[in-house]
């Protein structure tokens, strides 16, 4: 399904209200677990997410095309339908904020993992076979004096 199933202009904007209530509450639900630092939790709704977010996507473009599509709705309905997208554009945009707060974080992450693994290979023994001399790195060099020589 990739476009709403109505008869006429008001089932459509009916039934585009519901979908956007429906995708904001999603998007809400998937905001608070990455707040809450659970987004392994939110792939259980992904495909019913993607899902409505596609069929929105082609709604909102043939409405843009095609205005005759929600013409003649009731103005309570109109109203309904623009606070409904207004709290979804809201939605997606704390969403969005959270998500790049979360990109940063992981980010972070990644980076001084891999930091401390690239300093722990690169970092060579001060003694024994294979050693190097310390002074290059800037720690104490350690000197051992055979005084019988």
């Amino acid at each position: 399904m990739s476009e709403l199933a109505a008869g006429n202009s008001f089932e459509r904007a009916q039934a585009l209200l519901q979908l956007t209530e429906r995708l904001t509450s999603l998007i809400e639900r998937e905001t608070a677990l990455f707040r809450a630092r659970k987004p392994q939790d939110a792939l259980r709704f992904q495909d019913e997410k993607s899902r409505l977010a596609n069929v929105y996507r082609v709604e909102i473009a043939k409405a843009g095309r095609e205005p005759q599509r929600l013409a003649g709705i009731p103005a309570a309905l109109k109203d309904a339908l623009r606070r409904a997208t207004q709290a979804f554009h809201k939605a997606l945009a704390e969403n969005g904020s959270v998500l790049k707060g979360l990109r940063a974080v992981t980010e972070g992450m990644v980076k001084s993992i891999a930091t401390e693994a690239n300093r722990q290979r690169n970092q060579t023994g001060t003694y024994g076979p294979g050693a190097t001399q310390a002074a290059s790195t800037g720690r104490p060099l350690a000197v051992a004096v055979n005084q019988s020589a």
